[in-house]
C-alpha cells in the first residue's frame, strides 16, 4: 500500500510585514466571509506537544532517526479533542527539488491524547504552542503564526513578543495518496501556486524537517 503524504512550503518575515502579507493571503483564500462578504482569515491558536519513543537514544546510536510522534490541540475550539500524527523522513530533493513532501499519519483522539502517547511508549520531549491566522485554498491550508514560550512554571504560554518573527507553512489540509487519478504532481502544483502569488513579498521554499 502507498504512503499518505503532506506537500508543504515554509516561510518566515518580519512583523512589520504583517499587514501586506495578511491582506494578500485573505485576497486569496477562501477561509471565511465578514458580515460585508469579504474574505477574512481565522484566528489559530494551538498547542502541540511532541514525544519520542522510549529508545530513541538507542535508535541515534545505532546510526537511525527515531520518529517523532505529536499530539496537536486546536486552542481555540477546546472540545474538538487531538490530533495525532507522525511524519517519516522527506523524500529527497532529487524525485521533489520544489516542495517538501514526507509520509504522514494521522489519527484523532477524542479525550487524553497525552496519557495514550505515552501507554504507547513515549516520552514528552518539548510542547509548542502557536498563535496567529490560518487561512483555507482548496485542499490547502495556509498557517502563519508566533512561536510563543512557555513558562516554566505554569507550563501555560507566554504570548509572543511584537518583534518575534513570523513563520508560515502552506500544506495539505489532510493526507494525500499519489494514484494515477491524483498524482502527487497536482498537489505540488497547488503549493506552487501559492509561492507565485506570494512572490515578491514573501519567499516561501522547501525545506528538510
Amino acid at each position: 500500500m502507498s504512503h499518505l503524504y503532506e506537500v508543504a512550503l515554509y516561510g518566515e518575515f518580519f512583523a512589520h510585514d504583517l499587514k501586506p502579507i495578511l491582506n494578500r493571503l485573505t485576497l486569496h483564500s477562501e477561509s471565511g466571509m465578514d458580515v460585508r462578504g469579504k474574505s477574512q482569515a481565522i484566528q489559530m491558536h494551538s498547542r502541540e506537544v511532541v514525544f519520542e519513543p522510549l529508545d530513541a537514544q538507542m535508535q541515534r546510536d545505532q546510526g537511525s532517526e527515531p520518529v517523532f510522534l505529536r499530539c496537536k490541540k486546536d486552542l481555540t475550539q477546546p472540545r474538538t479533542g487531538w490530533v495525532m500524527y507522525s511524519y517519516l523522513k522527506p523524500e529527497s530533493v532529487r524525485q521533489h527539488p520544489e516542495a517538501t513532501v514526507r509520509p504522514w499519519a494521522t489519527c484523532h483522539v477524542a479525550e487524553d491524547a497525552l496519557s495514550f502517547a505515552s501507554a504507547l511508549g513515549y516520552i514528552q520531549k518539548t510542547q509548542l504552542y502557536r498563535k496567529g491566522y490560518a487561512f483555507r485554498r482548496g485542499q490547502l491550508v495556509i498557517h502563519m503564526f508566533q512561536q510563543e514560550q512557555v513558562d516554566s512554571r505554569t507550563q501555560k504560554p507566554i504570548p509572543a513578543h511584537v518583534d518575534t518573527l513570523w513563520e508560515v507553512e502552506v500544506k495539505t489540509a489532510n493526507p494525500v495518496r499519489n494514484t494515477q487519478e491524483t498524482p502527487l504532481s497536482q498537489t505540488i502544483e497547488a503549493v506552487l501556486e501559492v509561492q507565485l502569488l506570494m512572490k515578491g513579498l514573501l519567499d516561501l521554499r522547501r525545506k528538510d524537517v
